[in-house]
């Protein structure tokens, strides 16, 4: 089957991509102890072993052994390419061992070339945090923790549906600041009873715990959650989180975290080189349950989802069918799908990123981004677009101009 895609794929057609971009991979592991009822992730609830923080062994070992399958049926679609960074997101990633994490490392390694010092990147959330297990994952190959905080104030984590609590989420973070020379905490704002003062007393408690790299996101009711079905109430309105978000860029950057894309904040030396490459239009290589790929080839760019529900992936995956559909990016979809990723980033983007990430000439955005530049949403000089002030706030307007 994947002989037959790379055919398909690298038959003529009319974009013309120079070299391929950086390669990433994603490895998604579904599983959380509880849905969160702001989620809208591929995520599902699993019954852990019977400590209650672990997953099932049988189920670790068959849900690897799909992985394994997934990535060997991918290969010859990127054979060759070295790969840049490793995100094992989820779910809730931290629920499976180190060992397992290991096992996967390793396996991925003996299937791909990694960049020397390629960034490993594992999430983890403080309810299944428990002393040494963060080290024993730096062990097993991963660098850098990503720490599912969301909040340190305990109502605003009830409200959340969040299992930990915030002497938790304390002791996770203090564990990867001992155990990772680059951990990040996710945090969230307008949470349901939340003003200034809470937002700021948050945000305080996660600057004192030092880490690297801060990545701040809004509430959204999403659609097909249970807040979708029974909102929150208390919800900060637009000005009161207009407020905060001014308050968070003000507190980080005291603090020595710069922003460098809409929602993430770094010290220096420490931005996320995954997510960098999804903003800069990079490729990445997808494998799990639900994962998506987007991959470049000399006339075409294609993205792949996988199967969603983890049962029916371990099976098709085994059987050597992981993918459940892909397609084409359109030429007319291109300059969205580019600028949706490259105007997040606080600096922007050089222009000629744009013909050679899309295979598209710049008269297919010149007309936009002249007029996004008139209007004062962005900047263009030496070669470089860069979004305003006023376009870094009105981001979604900004974006949407491309829509074909």
């Amino acid at each position: 089957m994947a002989d037959d895609l790379v055919s398909r794929y690298l038959r003529p057609g009319t974009l013309q991509l120079g070299a391929v971009p950086p390669l990433s991979l994603y490895v998604h592991l579904p599983w959380c102890l509880r849905k969160c009822p702001y989620c809208d992730f591929n995520s599902h609830e699993r019954t852990a072993a019977s400590d209650g923080r672990h997953l099932d062994p049988q189920l670790e070992t068959r849900y690897l052994d799909a992985l394994r399958a997934d990535l060997e049926a991918a290969l010859p679609l990127v054979w060759g390419r070295q790969v840049h960074s490793i995100f094992i997101g989820g779910g809730t990633p931290s629920l499976f061992s180190p060992e397992a994490i290991a096992r996967l490392l390793d396996e991925v390694r003996a299937r791909l070339p990694l960049l020397p010092g390629a960034e490993v990147t594992l999430e983890a959330n403080p309810g299944t945090f428990e002393r040494e297990r963060f080290r024993a994952f730096r062990a097993a190959g991963v660098t850098r923790l990503s720490i599912g905080v969301q909040s340190f104030d305990d109502a605003a984590l009830a409200a959340l549906g969040r299992v930990h609590d915030r002497a938790q989420a304390i002791a996770a973070a203090e564990e990867a600041r001992e155990a990772f020379d680059t951990f990040n905490l996710d945090l969230m704002y307008a949470l349901p009873g939340q003003d200034l003062a809470k937002a700021a007393e948050d945000l305080r408690t996660a600057l004192a715990l030092q880490p690297t790299h801060l990545s701040v996101y809004h509430l959204t009711i999403e659609p097909n959650t249970r807040f979708a079905n029974a909102p929150p109430t208390g919800l900060p309105d637009d000005d009161l989180s207009a407020e905060m978000l001014d308050q968070i860029t003000a507190l980080t950057g005291e603090a020595g975290l710069q922003r460098y894309e809409v929602s993430a904040y770094a010290q220096p030396g420490h931005r996320c080189r995954h997510n960098l490459n999804y903003w800069q239009f990079g490729d990445y290589l997808g494998i799990g349950a639900g994962a998506h790929s987007k991959l470049s080839f000399p006339h075409r760019v294609v993205r792949q989802v996988r199967w969603r529900e983890p049962a029916a992936y371990m099976e098709k995956a085994l059987a050597g069918q992981a993918v459940s559909n892909d397609e084409e990016v359109t030429r007319r979809a291109l300059p969205f799908e580019f600028m949706l990723n490259a105007l997040r980033l606080k600096e922007g983007f050089d222009l000629a990123l744009f013909p050679e990430r899309t295979g598209l000439p710049l008269s297919a955005v010149r007309a936009k981004l002249d007029e996004a530049e008139r209007q004062g949403l962005i900047t263009q000089a030496q070669g470089r677009v860069v979004p305003t002030a006023r376009g870094f706030d009105f981001l979604s307007d900004l974006q949407e101009r491309f829509l074909a």
